[in-house]
Formats: C-alpha cells, structure tokens, sequence
C-alpha cells in the first residue's frame, strides 16, 4: 500500500518503468512523435482535410463514412481505402499524395526533446534498434539522414507498404520488424505516442513504453491500457545512462 501522497506506488512504478527499458535488448521506435514531430500543430488535420477534398473532387468521399471524415486521420482513412479492393488505384493514389507530403514535412520536422541521446544512448548500450511505423520509409530514412542517425537503425526501417490495410493498429510493421532483427517479442520494446502504436505491440506481444506530449495523450494512452507512459523522453535517458 502507498501512503497519502502515493511515494511508495510512485516508487514502484518508477523501478517497473527502470526495468523494463533495461530488460529490451532490441527496441522499436514509432517515428511521427517520438522521434520527431513530422506534422507539429494541426498540420495532420489539415492534410486529412486535403484528402477529403481530393477523395470528393473523385466523387469518392462515400469510401469514408461521416465518423470517419470528422477524424481527419490521414492514416486511418489511407488504411481504410487500403481495405477495399474494388478502390485499389485510389488507395495508390492517395498514399502517392500522403508520400510526398511526408518527405515535404521532413524539412521542418522538429526532433521530439532528448529523442537523438536516447536513441543513440540505446544503441551505445547494446540494443539494436528498428523503426516501425505507418509513415513512409523514404520519410523516415530522409529524416534520419539529416540528422545522422541512419547509423543506428539501417537496415531496419519498416515503413508503410502497399499492404495498405496493415497499418496500425494493425501488428505488420512491428512482426516485419522483429522478423528482420529476428528478435523475440518479449526481448523487444515498442516506444510510441498513440493508441494504435500500443494496440499494434499488444497484437505482437512487444512490451510498450508510452510517449505523451501531454495530459490528454496519456490519458487516452493510460485508458487503452498501456502501464508504462512518460511524459518526457528525458526521464528514459537518465535510466539509460544510469545503466551505462
């Protein structure tokens, strides 16, 4: 039991969360949040209601139903096209469209704070690290590039595919990651920033760690079941260097 002001839970949260990051010996990163913010702001909704407009200007906006077009999840609604064969061409289309904005994104893309020291932290320590996310894999590998840290993940970017359909929450980007590193699930770590990042590792049996901006992403985080969520990646690269 915890005192009134909660310490001991605190504590033990605190020595689990420890544990967990020092236990992954081979660990995936989710890229749009924490590696950096691809579509700072409202920049993700303004390209779902880019895709709106595009997907009537084809006559084709009834492919989203009207829960799905509020969400104004560019993701979700390429995952959702994906899914019907009938709309194959369309589907290649606007993941062509959604491509080339994200390879545009990533000259203003801003790191997420103490991402570049955790990540190359992680590798100094001895994990081997993978990418595994719904963005585009020339995105991915263009931000790393800039940054240098290609180093610490190539060959192991799994980016979207034209499997549109098996983007997360779907498990495929993070199976093809663990078939690539040909690692176990319960030796590896999922760090991402949604709840289908989290539903996607709980699919594959990988232990999650949350990333939250802020209070309302832990607590659809916290909601969804994920036990481990920090609100700043400083606090997992004092753990990291701590072990080192």
């Amino acid at each position: 039991m915890s005192g009134e002001d909660g310490s001991k839970e605190v504590t033990y949260e605190r020595t689990e969360l420890r544990d967990v990051i020092r236990r992954a010996t081979f660990v995936l990163f989710d890229f749009d949040g924490p590696i950096c913010r691809l579509f700072p702001g409202d920049s993700a909704r303004d390209i779902g209601r880019e895709q709106l407009l595009w997907l009537e200007s084809k006559g084709r906006l009834d492919v989203l139903t009207r829960t799905e077009q509020r969400r104004l999840d560019p993701h979700a609604a390429l995952a959702k096209v994906g899914g019907l064969p009938q709309h194959g061409a369309l589907a290649r289309q606007m993941e062509k469209r959604l491509a080339e904005d994200e390879l545009q994104a990533v000259h203003s893309a801003f790191p997420t704070p103490y991402a570049d020291p955790v990540i190359r932290t992680w590798q100094a320590v001895g994990a081997r690290l993978a990418v595994a996310t719904n963005n585009s894999p020339e995105a991915v590998r263009r931000y790393l590039a800039g940054r240098g840290l290609s180093g610490c993940f190539e060959p192991h970017i799994y980016g979207r595919t034209q499997e549109l359909e098996l983007l997360k929450p779907d498990p495929h980007c993070l199976n093809r990651a663990l078939r690539g590193l040909e690692a176990d699930a319960s030796d590896a770590l999922m760090v991402g920033d949604t709840v289908s990042d989290f539903t996607a590792a709980r699919a594959a049996g990988v232990p999650f760690l949350g990333y939250a901006r802020g209070s309302a992403e832990a607590a659809d985080l916290t909601a969804a079941g994920a036990r481990h969520v920090v609100g700043s990646l400083e606090e997992v690269l004092a753990i990291l260097r701590d072990r080192a």
